[in-house]
């Protein structure tokens, strides 16, 4: 058999034509990943060794151009994920005026890794638990209840821990292994209900107990669950949740009841790649959290990063993940897109707003990039997949018509958005606006056999028209149940 050369490119996860600064800055992450001193684990010393040796010929300029004399041709992509772009249309149009195309990716494991060669990774899990005034009785009891469930779903090599908040923070559980569940279930039982609710305190505790044991080989998440607002904490709360992304600290954020403030909670967890569910019952807490413990016990990549730089007369205007977990994504040049799951590809669809000076030439660049895959079960850094997105231009549009799945990313995406539309019509007064964005969406429900909400749609629509404001919940109700389409189609109506 012929001896292989090892790729010291793959070996630190970054491309052939990498930089120094890059070359250098994968050998620091991956050192700290990979040191003996911080990973007893069979093998990684091993790993270590070859990331070294890797970074000692790669920052040699003479070596490196020695060694890349050696290497048979790049292959795209990597041999852990794989993607799919499928685009609104196949050509852009030379016009004088912006026009909209639309992108979706698709990243998912290869097939021969979804098998059992690469094990469920373990988790360092932190619940943080709002225990203010407003979540005595029911609520906190049924919290308390699904904590217990939660502690006795473990598996032996997961790590749990629970933050309670209000005015102040206690760590009821600390992340440490320990096998006394008794004494543990009984520190849950005794929470009690008292004082207001700021998110920074247990958010914070929360991020500290996940830093005790933070392990790239684990899942590393903080489940926030709340009934109210924070109150003047909100930059601190996203900053913090900034420097958690930064160490791949993912966040999901759960509301109970109509209180909670859904537009700063979506924001803080899809700082990290995550999303925030609506409870729109206390007795729904328990399916929630042990759904989302599943979840992670499922994830395959725990952290998707799009890293682009912004082309002239191209506009990213909009991007949404579609699945594991739908929810907005914020536009920045290192774009955390969420998990890919074993069983459930990461979907995002793009809108791009095309400028006139964009289409000079024969072909117009969209984006170029790369996409950064973690992989806990995986020790070795990732090969980063370089996305290269380009359309014709034509002088005449196309008559081919859109590829199936982006009509129905499009058309489940359209509900969510006019629900949007509406939300801002009335944050900015305009409540006639208000009013025919939510007539209009109950009219594309009603179509789709989705009678109920349509019917909550109209209801809103009546409310706002009389008293300017949403009722209780409603705009929550509405939003939530429009973005479950995205996972679940509407159904279509009988004909």
């Amino acid at each position: 058999m012929p001896f292989r050369k090892p790729d010291y490119y793959s070996i630190l996860g970054v491309f052939r034509d990498a930089t120094q600064e890059e070359i250098k800055r994968a050998y620091l992450e991956s050192a700290q990943r990979l040191h003996p001193d911080k990973n007893t684990i069979d093998g990684e010393t091993e790993l270590f060794l070859s990331v070294q040796q890797a970074y000692e010929v790669l920052s040699n300029p003479k070596r490196r151009s020695l060694y890349d004399a050696t290497l048979p041709p790049a292959i795209e992509g990597n041999e852990m994920v794989r993607h799919q772009i499928h685009f609104s249309r196949p050509s852009l149009v030379k016009m004088g005026e912006e026009q909209l195309i639309y992108a979706l990716l698709e990243a998912a494991p290869r097939e021969e890794k979804t098998s059992s060669n690469l094990p469920a990774p373990p988790l360092n899990l932190c619940l943080v638990l709002d225990r203010s005034t407003s979540m005595q009785g029911e609520k906190l009891d049924i919290l308390k209840a699904a904590a217990v469930q939660l502690l006795r779903s473990l598996r032996p090599q997961d790590l749990l821990s629970i933050v309670a908040f209000s005015d102040n923070a206690e760590v009821i559980i600390p992340a440490e292994v320990s096998f006394d569940r008794r004494k543990q279930e009984g520190r849950i039982q005794m929470m009690q209900a008292s004082g207001a609710t700021e998110i920074y305190n247990g958010l914070d505790a929360g991020v500290k107990e996940i830093r005790r044991n933070l392990d790239p080989s684990r899942v590393n998440h903080i489940i926030l669950l709340t009934d109210g607002h924070t109150y003047g904490d909100e930059q601190a709360c996203l900053r913090l949740a900034e420097e958690a992304a930064a160490q791949n600290i993912g966040i999901s954020g759960m509301g109970i009841g109509h209180e909670w403030n859904d537009i700063f909670l979506d924001a803080l967890a899809g700082k990290t790649g995550g999303s925030s569910a609506y409870i729109t019952k206390p007795k729904d807490i328990q399916r929630l959290l042990v759904e989302k413990f599943k979840s992670l016990i499922a994830t395959f990549a725990d952290e998707v990063v799009l890293e682009h730089k912004r082309q002239e007369g191209i506009k990213i205007n909009y991007a949404f993940r579609l699945q594991p977990e739908g929810g907005p994504i914020d536009i920045e040049p290192a774009m955390r897109l969420g998990p890919i799951l074993l069983d459930a590809p990461l979907q995002v669809l793009f809108e791009f707003i095309v400028s006139p000076e964009a289409l000079n030439g024969d072909k117009t660049l969209l984006l170029t990039g790369s996409l950064k895959t973690s992989i806990a079960a995986h020790p070795m850094p990732v090969p980063p997949i370089r996305l290269h997105l380009t359309r014709d231009v034509r002088p005449d549009p196309s008559t081919q018509p859109p590829p199936t799945r982006i009509l129905s990313a499009l058309s489940r995406l359209t509900l969510y958005r006019m629900q949007e539309r509406a939300r801002a019509a009335v944050s900015e007064g305009q409540f006639d606006a208000a009013v025919r964005h939510l007539q209009n969406l109950a009219t594309h429900l009603l179509s789709q056999g989705e009678h109920s909400l349509a019917k909550t749609a109209l209801l809103e629509a009546e409310t706002i028209e009389k008293m300017h404001a949403w009722s209780a919940g409603g705009s929550k109700d509405i939003k939530y149940s429009t973005r479950a389409f995205l996972l679940n189609p509407p159904k279509e109506k009988a004909v």
